[in-house]
């Protein structure tokens, strides 16, 4: 949190893996020593010599897995994070495409101890529920440890602390904790459901914060609020014993903004050496993404997905129709279950097509005899693009009528009658009064007869 309110780079290594000997403890299950610095080398050297970390390991293949429940907290434009790591991993050797996950779903089902610390009336939406949960288990762990380092000397010294201090401290001394055994075992659960998903190759993408810095005065009820959810992502690696580091990614509203990269137990010397690869690279994307047009001015629940469908849509208009589908392809990349995409493309592979014709006076007579011999050339490729991905927004959503009209748009230019045919009828059964598909229709039970 400091690192990410600050803008600068922060770490916070395994649990357990640097030394505390001089540290006056807090909680020991979940403390531990961390550093702040402005350039990852530097981070890394750190590492290196707290963590007496080898300064050569072998490169392996490195897997982002965002979380992309999470990333509908912050209210932040999300192609300054999600988009930047996507397109970081393009261009750098030694990166797979990142997956996307719903965490708080994931989290839920394999750490059932924390149905004891739910709250019921919580709305489970975006994993929520999952993550205030996971940080009351952490808050109530703090406290219980807390409490058996301290109680007795605050109560003989009556030390005397600030007001937000001091309340904290005094609902750490008379709390009572009932489910003591759950608390260390969500502990043992989390970080054994971390393992399983990262294992030694793969990076966790969060937000570090949901909010900007609080400003000062801030009122109590909004303060509250403003904890609840910074805490909920910061009990992510707490409560696993992850190693974890903030990366600042420029400025939003003149706020400080970063993301976080999560690596499982042990993995730190990986974590830090893909901070140095990819860091240099992930600021010049960023860079790209807020001086780009036309990404559109959101307010940052936009997919990094939709942004780039966005700007697909843009170059459509503007008749640019190979960026059209390069753009299309780019929002597939992110997420490969939505049928709009894939209808989209479809309409600008249509458009290639058609411009290459067009372009011939002499493509039609040589329409039918491309046909025959089974040429896969333009604009043949385009029409049979279009074809393949109105098929697959078919398949995503039965009901998606665009997709029918430009699957059989693409097959009549594949002269493929028949299949046509049954395209624009069953667009007409889902919009009967489909003008397009009624003359469709009837030009091609006229071509068929």
């Amino acid at each position: 949190m400091p690192a990410s309110f600050c803008g600068v780079l922060g770490y916070r290594p395994s649990h357990g893996l640097v030394s505390t000997t001089g540290v006056l403890p807090n909680s020991q299950s979940l403390d531990t020593v961390g550093w702040f610095a402005r350039d990852p080398s530097v981070l890394r050297s750190v590492g290196h010599v707290l963590l007496q970390l080898k300064t050569l390991e072998p490169k392996r293949m490195r897997r982002f897995i965002v979380a992309d429940d999470l990333f509908q907290l912050p209210k932040v434009p999300k192609q300054k994070m999600v988009y930047a790591v996507s397109k970081v991993t393009e261009k750098l050797s030694g990166y797979q495409t990142p997956s996307h996950m719903n965490f708080g779903q994931y989290i839920a089902s394999k750490v059932p101890c924390l149905k004891v610390f739910r709250e019921e009336s919580i709305n489970q939406q975006n994993g929520i529920s999952t993550l205030k949960a996971l940080s009351s288990a952490m808050f109530l762990l703090q406290r219980y440890e807390f409490k058996i380092n301290h109680e007795e000397w605050i109560k003989s010294v009556k030390p005397k602390f600030g007001p937000d201090v001091s309340d904290c401290v005094q609902a750490a001394i008379t709390s009572k904790t009932d489910s003591i055994k759950n608390l260390y075992k969500v502990r043992m659960e989390m970080r054994a459901a971390l393992q399983s998903l990262l294992k030694d190759d793969g990076i966790l993408v969060i937000p570090t914060v949901a909010d900007p810095p609080p400003k000062l005065c801030l009122k109590k009820g909004l303060a509250a609020e403003f904890h609840d959810r910074v805490y909920a992502l910061l009990s992510i690696a707490t409560m696993s014993g992850c190693c974890q580091v903030t990366i600042p990614l420029g400025k939003h509203d003149d706020s400080p903004i970063s993301v976080s990269f999560i690596a499982s137990h042990g993995t730190d010397n990986f974590l830090l050496d893909t901070v140095v690869d990819i860091y240099s690279s992930l600021l010049e994307e960023v860079n790209i993404a807020s001086n780009s047009s036309p990404f559109p001015d959101i307010d940052g629940n936009m997919e990094a997905s939709e942004l780039l469908k966005e700007k697909g849509n843009a170059a459509y208009k503007g008749k640019q129709w190979n960026k059209a589908v390069t753009y299309y392809t780019e929002a597939i990349k992110l997420n490969e279950t939505n049928a709009t995409y894939y209808s989209n493309r479809a309409a600008a592979y249509l458009e290639l097509g058609w411009s290459v014709s067009c372009a011939c006076d002499w493509f039609f007579f040589f329409h039918l005899l491309l046909k025959a011999f089974s040429l896969n050339e333009s604009p043949f490729n385009s029409f049979q693009q279009a074809e393949k991905d109105c098929t697959e927004a078919i398949f995503l959503d039965k009901k998606n009528i665009k997709a029918y009209l430009r699957r059989g748009t693409a097959r009549e230019s594949l002269l493929f009658y028949k299949e046509a045919l049954q395209d624009f009828k069953h667009a007409l059964v889902l919009e009967p009064q489909n003008k397009v598909s009624n003359m469709a229709e009837k030009r091609l039970r006229k071509l068929i007869s």
